[in-house]
This record gives structure tokens, sequence and C-alpha cells, in this order.
């Protein structure tokens, strides 16, 4: 006597139904984080465009005493780097000397906007300034460097602007904010337009994985029939 049983509608042999799947795959989910994350930078750079713009002299006042913080903190550490036992003793009294001063410059940087935008323009001038020349004589000593035109252009360019900021410290460092606030903006609409696009083609691919789960595996023909 034998007796018949067939399989549950929801249960199937094993080895011959489909894997368990789940609904949401790690790369999904990474996918769906990083659209949302760019979003949100985006509208975080937009946002800050437009209190620059809205808020100039207040935004330059923030700028300068956050200048004024690293300045302080980065000469704390090299204060605390001078009497460390990895720095050698040569270069012990440079790191003091340079942390010092930094701690110097920050806390006059505290006495008010005007201290503190003018040294931070002339922090920004000089360090275009020798960015500028190190990238001139670089390109000008070595013939065969390639791009050596454009490494010209831009080192003669750093200069300029670098001599501009340390001649004329307070416009240069007004138009460089609104400048930076016109590149926030830029930078923002462009990461939005990105997030928008990653969120359509995540959307797209994981309605086509829905369709490719949805295939119907008991549609085939049985090896008995």
């Amino acid at each position: 006597m034998t007796s018949s049983s067939s399989p549950s509608a929801g249960a199937s042999p094993s080895g011959t139904g489909p894997p368990e799947v789940s609904a949401v795959s790690p790369v999904g989910a990474v996918a769906n984080m990083g659209w949302q994350i760019l979003l949100t930078a985006g509208l975080a750079a937009i946002a800050l465009g437009v209190v620059i713009f809205a808020w100039p002299r207040e935004t330059l006042r923030v700028v300068g005493v956050l200048f004024g913080v690293y300045l302080l903190v980065s000469g704390v550490f090299q204060l605390a780097a001078a009497f460390g036992t990895h720095v050698p003793g040569h270069l012990r009294a440079l790191h003091f000397v340079t942390g010092a001063l930094s701690v110097l410059l920050g806390l006059l940087c505290f006495r008010g906007t005007l201290e503190s935008l003018f040294l931070l323009a002339l922090w920004i001038g000089f360090g275009w300034l020798l960015r500028g020349v190190m990238t001139t004589v670089t390109a000008a000593s070595v013939e065969s460097m390639p791009g050596r035109g454009w490494m010209l252009f831009a080192g003669s360019i750093g200069m300029l602007a670098g001599i501009v900021l340390i001649v004329s410290p307070f416009t240069s460092i007004a138009a460089l904010t609104l400048v930076v606030g016109v590149m926030a903006i830029g930078l923002g609409v462009i990461e939005v337009c990105h997030a928008i696009r990653m969120r359509l083609d995540v959307g797209r691919l994981a309605s086509s994985a829905a369709v490719g789960r949805g295939t119907p595996f008991g549609s085939q023909p049985h090896p008995e029939h």
C-alpha cells in the first residue's frame, strides 16, 4: 500500500525551490543611504551659500572666530609637540616658536573682527604666494614636465591672487567670501541633482530585482512528466 502526499502550497522540495531572498540587499541599502547623504550635503551647501549672501558681515565674523580657534588649537598642539620625546632636539625650538606665535595670533583674532580677517587674509595670501612661486619655479626648471604650460599659468595666477590678498586684505577677503558662497550654491545644486538621479537609479534597480524574484519557478515542467 502506497501513500501519496502532496507538498503544501507554501513549501517546496529541498533543492527545487528558490532561495530565500531578503527584501533589501546590502548593495541596495548602501545605495539608498548614499543618495540620502548626498542630498543632505547638497542642501547644506546651498543653505551655506544662501547664508553667506544674506549675512556677509556675520559670516566673515564667524570665519574670523573659527580661524582664531584654528590658530589657538594648532599652536597648543605644536607647543605640546615641542616637549615630546619623539621630537629631535634641533627641532624643539622651531616647534616652540611656531606654537607660541600661533597661540599669540589666535588670541589676537579674538580681539575683534578686523584683526582676525586681516590675519586670515595674510595667511591665505602668503600661502597662495608661496605655492604659486613653488609651482612656477618647478614648471620653469623642468622643461620635460607634462602640462608645463598649465602649471606655469596656475602658478602665475596663484602668485597674483596672493599678492592681491596681501596688498588689499579686507576687500579681497570679502570678495573671496562671495566667491565661496557662489561655489557652495553651485556645488550644492550639483549634489542635489546627483542625489535625485541616484534615487531614480536605486528605484529602477529595486524594481528590476523584484521582477527577477517574482519569476514563476513552478511553471517549469516536472522531470517525471
